[in-house]
């Protein structure tokens, strides 16, 4: 089974991304990109706080691979977890493999299978990567339906922030977490925002017949419509 996501704020266009309005379930109760604004992680972007966010939903042994968020975005990214717990991963690559040495994730630059270090998300828990982890690393979550925590911290960088009493269990004696359906919000600023015609009025233009738009037949012709034709 896939993850589904819903994209909310922004929808991707050829020359940046579109505006929309923020959801409120997320801009007034609560309001989260305030609070995410309040941490200062953004003020250093060009709009100074996140300005699109994608919710996706995890099942139990959905994660996802290892990627970089790349440049579309100002280089810090915010991601709340809601509802499950989830071992979050910073990977490298090797710096012994040229470019287009097939690594672990595809073609392209062969990736360190060993993490850097490892986050646990709890529920609620905002986690903000930024610097060179965000321009230099990739990150991931392994498909799997329970983490198995490692004793004494090893390697879990937020051991000592931990809230929840069956994580600090697990982290104390080594343990087994089981997944449950965990929700993500990932806030983002996008850097480069069109400023032109929304992109749902942009379908609906190539929809609308003006008889006296030059444009007209070039529509059809993508449309798989003929003149004449309804």
């Amino acid at each position: 089974m896939e993850n589904s996501s819903k994209s909310e704020a922004a929808v991707v266009g050829y020359a940046g991304q579109f505006v929309q309005t923020i959801p409120f379930f997320v801009a007034e109760y609560p309001n989260i990109m305030e609070r995410i604004k309040a941490t200062g992680a953004f003020n250093g972007s060009p709009h100074g706080s996140p300005n699109h966010i994608i919710v996706n939903e995890y099942q139990p042994g959905q994660g996802i691979m290892a990627h970089e968020d790349g440049p579309s975005y100002y280089p810090v990214v915010a991601t709340l977890s809601l509802g499950s717990h989830a071992l979050f991963h910073y990977y490298q690559y090797r710096p012994d493999e040229d470019v287009g040495s097939p690594g672990p994730i595809g073609r392209g630059r062969a990736v360190d299978n060993d993490p850097v270090l490892s986050v646990l998300l709890e529920p609620r828990s905002l986690v903000i990567t930024t610097g060179s982890l965000y321009t230099s690393h990739l990150h991931g979550i392994d498909d799997l339906t329970e983490d198995l925590v490692p004793s004494a911290g090893h390697k879990i960088a937020n051991a000592d922030l931990l809230g929840g009493s069956e994580a600090k269990e697990a982290l104390r004696s080594g343990g087994i977490l089981k997944r449950k359906i965990r929700y993500s919000l990932t806030c983002r600023d996008v850097e480069r925002v069109a400023t032109r015609v929304p992109f749902r009025e942009y379908l609906a233009m190539w929809y609308t017949e003006d008889s006296s738009d030059p444009w007209l037949p070039n529509r059809r012709a993508v449309l798989g419509k003929r003149v004449g034709q309804s």
